[in-house]
């Protein structure tokens, strides 16, 4: 899990696309019976890593990038 390392929130985020990225930029995420997180962008599923989130997420509640940190908590999806 990835919490904001400026407003704590875990596990909201949004993805930044690249502007010639082809796809329909759909994504969900859920939880596997791990506990990681699963990524989901049109049909190709994954595990991100921390580099993965700071070069590609967003918080969707403060709209920082690269402010992504492990955490040991569990966030809602």
């Amino acid at each position: 899990m990835f919490i904001c390392k400026n407003c704590k929130s875990i596990d909201k985020f949004e993805l930044m696309f690249a502007a010639d990225y082809k796809g329909s930029k759909k994504f969900t995420h859920k939880y596997n019976k791990n506990g990681d997180i699963e990524i989901t962008v049109d049909g190709y599923t994954f595990i991100p890593d921390l580099m993965f989130m700071n070069q590609h997420a967003v918080c969707r509640y403060c709209g920082q990038i690269y402010m992504w940190d492990y955490t040991t908590e569990r966030g809602n999806v």
